[in-house]
């Protein structure tokens, strides 16, 4: 089956196999083509995500852009960043990805470990 995917504002269309749900093609699709609705078994995980720690105090919240697991720490409390610079490393979908502080300032609380996993707007750190 052939489904038009979005993803970070670009369409994408996928060829999937149903008896194996695994992708065979993705090709890049045209903005303009209307995205179908795709329907995927639930992915297991080997066991239960722990909670992140709840933000204490004022900051601007570093969030994970999309589920996965943080792979690397690249920063401690205190620490003074500049806007760009790579705060943690997320592994999503067998990609690592690279979290950036969003401005300079200095991080005031960092509310996950490396190993932890993560779900979508999960806020990983406040600056």
């Amino acid at each position: 089956m052939k489904y038009v995917v979005t993803l970070n504002g670009k369409n994408y269309e996928v060829e999937v196999e149903e008896t194996e749900a695994v992708i065979t093609a993705v090709t890049d699709v045209v903005q303009a083509a209307a995205p179908a609705a795709v329907s995927a078994a639930p992915v297991q995980t080997a066991a239960p995500a722990a909670a992140p720690a709840a933000p204490v105090g004022d900051g601007v919240k570093v969030l994970a852009p999309m589920p996965g697991n943080i792979l690397s720490v690249n920063i401690t409390n205190g620490q003074a960043v500049k806007k760009g610079e790579v705060l943690f490393i997320l592994e999503a979908m067998k990609m690592e990805n690279d979290i950036v502080a969003p401005e300079d300032g200095t991080v005031k609380q960092i509310l996950v470990q490396k190993g932890a996993t993560v779900d979508t707007d999960a806020v990983l750190a406040l600056i």
